[in-house]
């Protein structure tokens, strides 16, 4: 089959969470004999700002750990069926032009061939609901949303049955434990700071107990504003800047321990949905401390694939715990990896999108939504 996928950006991670599920489940595609486009409008943020801070060399690492990858970019104000003629499925992340996403439609609406499929990723239709509720979805088949609180709410919506929950994965190609285990120090986050919306939890999960337990602490990511550094310095975090995410592996190797610090709407609003991270992370073999998030989907074995903290004092203690008990870093690294290639692989997910393809291919599907 002929899939085109319409993203932010394939080719920049810059703040942009999505392209790592991305280039995975679109490599896992191809390895089952699919056609795969990506395409990306010209003026994407995230490339932008990556190629201001880095310039071309900050696709360098990309590009090396996917080299069967590319990517069109097109002119969002250009013409729209040229770029999907001969699909088969056309599926669009809500981090698109509403313009484009309704041009997409419209196309469906009039004929066009291809299984139209909306992916949502982000948590606005909880916390800027007007934003999602301005995308015209009326010609489209069916919505993918990454966890089940954010498929109820589509449900609500007038989706019933055509939402289908599609997690992120991990590429298990790329995010693997290191061939040859090395030395390994301290405690490492990599994420961005989160426009204000994990501050606190950050300062009481992440910052205050690495201190408390002795271990030092490594940050990669970026958008940190000023304050956010003078926080980062005044407990000793060495900060980094931004780090490719096709780097993320070498950077666990290097260390004992990573902490999941979901953002509030993932600990509230949308509970039950893991940042991706926790996936690449367990997919690497590190031991994994999380901050307040409800398993409400039972993806993982909390206590076994990795250490939930209900407060800063217990995220202590586990940090403290895996400083200094080796058989509990092999213990949570074998199990968290364990979970993962059973049932979080980026080729787990290749399967899923096909089997809700066919679903939606059955001749009783209706395609109105109220």
């Amino acid at each position: 089959m002929k899939i085109v996928y319409f993203t932010h950006s394939l080719l920049s991670c810059w703040n942009h969470g999505n392209a790592h599920f991305l280039r995975g489940v679109l490599r896992a595609l191809i390895a089952l004999g699919h056609e795969v486009h990506a395409l990306e409008p010209i003026g994407a943020w995230s490339l932008e700002n990556l190629l201001a801070d880095h310039g071309d060399a900050g696709l360098s690492a990309y590009r090396i750990a996917y080299p069967e990858l590319r990517s069109e970019r097109y002119d969002p104000h250009g013409e729209v069926e040229a770029l999907v003629d001969g699909a088969d499925i056309v599926i669009v992340h809500e981090w698109n032009d509403p313009a484009l996403v309704a041009e997409l439609g419209r196309l469906r609406k009039v004929g066009a061939r291809f299984t139209l499929l909306f992916h949502d990723t982000h948590h606005r239709a909880v916390s800027d609901p007007q934003a999602i509720r301005a995308f015209d979805l009326s010609g489209y088949d069916g919505i993918l949303a990454f966890g089940e609180a954010l498929a109820e709410v589509y449900r609500r919506w007038g989706w019933g049955d055509r939402v289908f929950v599609w997690h992120e994965a991990a590429d298990i190609r790329h995010f693997h434990p290191p061939l040859e285990e090395g030395s390994r120090a301290g405690l490492v986050w990599i994420g961005n700071w989160g426009d204000g919306e994990r501050t606190q939890e950050l300062e009481d999960f992440l910052f205050r107990p690495a201190a408390e337990a002795g271990l030092a602490l490594d940050v990669h990511g970026v958008r940190y504003p000023e304050e956010a550094r003078a926080t980062l310095a005044f407990h000793g975090v060495r900060y980094h800047g931004w780090a490719p995410n096709a780097r993320a592996p070498e950077i666990f190797a290097r260390h004992l321990a990573t902490v999941h610090v979901p953002r509030r709407f993932y600990a509230t609003l949308l509970p039950g949905i893991p940042t991706i991270r926790m996936f690449e992370a367990l997919a690497c073999g590190i031991p994994l401390v999380s901050a307040p998030w409800e398993d409400s989907e039972g993806l993982f074995r909390p206590g076994r694939d990795y250490l939930p903290a209900r407060d800063g004092a217990e995220m202590r203690r586990h940090l403290e715990a895996l400083r200094d008990d080796p058989a509990l870093r092999a213990s949570l690294a074998e199990s968290g990896l364990q979970t993962i290639l059973a049932r979080h692989t980026c080729a787990h997910r290749a399967d899923e999108l096909l089997a809700i393809i066919d679903r939606l291919a059955a001749p009783s599907r209706t395609r109105s939504v109220s």
